[in-house]
């Protein structure tokens, strides 16, 4: 099956950036206690996570990696991350400190990478695909309405994304530092 030609890599991060609003209004139907509502904002979070494998996959096997296709991508990553926690927290079932940490960490690395772009790309390294992977499945856990007895699975589980968090940043600056000209 062919694609028409006005279908890329690209056009899947913006739509799935342009669906994150989508996500985010059915986390708050019905005050965000419905657990159908619930699964179904899973479910959205979901597909547009799975988007992000398909998006990169697709970029590098048809050789259409790009310019903008390399800045949106994490920017798509960021907002759907960064939408959830956010709804999360105002809804109150996810902790206002953990989407602090872990925005404070993803706006500060794209930042960093942004300053220092002039020194070559920082490319994502698999810490770093890990992580937005333990982010994406932390965050969902708290979106399902599981039991209060896998509260300790959904602590766990976002507990080893927010160390992944806060390693795989160390691992940028230090993958930056490695490649400076040495004096």
């Amino acid at each position: 099956m062919t694609m028409p030609s006005f279908f890329t890599p690209n056009t899947l991060t913006v739509t799935r950036i342009l669906f994150i609003p989508v996500g985010v209004y059915v986390v708050f139907l019905d005050g965000g206690e419905n657990a159908r509502y619930q699964i179904l904002a899973w479910s959205i979070f979901f597909i547009l996570g799975l988007t992000d494998i398909l998006d990169g996959k697709w970029a590098r096997q048809s050789n259409r990696i790009t310019a903008l296709g390399t800045f949106l991508d994490p920017v798509a990553d960021k907002a759907l991350i960064g939408s959830a926690m956010i709804s999360l927290s105002i809804l109150g079932r996810f902790p206002w400190w953990m989407t602090i940490l872990i925005l404070t960490r993803e706006i500060g690395i794209t930042i960093f990478r942004l300053l220092v772009i002039r020194d070559g790309v920082i490319p994502a390294s698999k810490g770093g695909k890990l992580k937005t992977f333990m982010q994406g499945f932390g965050v969902g856990f708290y979106m399902l309405p599981l039991p209060a007895s896998l509260d300790w699975f959904k602590t766990a589980f976002i507990s080893v994304a927010i160390i992944l968090t806060i390693t795989s940043a160390y691992d940028y600056i230090r993958a930056w530092r490695k490649s400076l000209p040495k004096e």
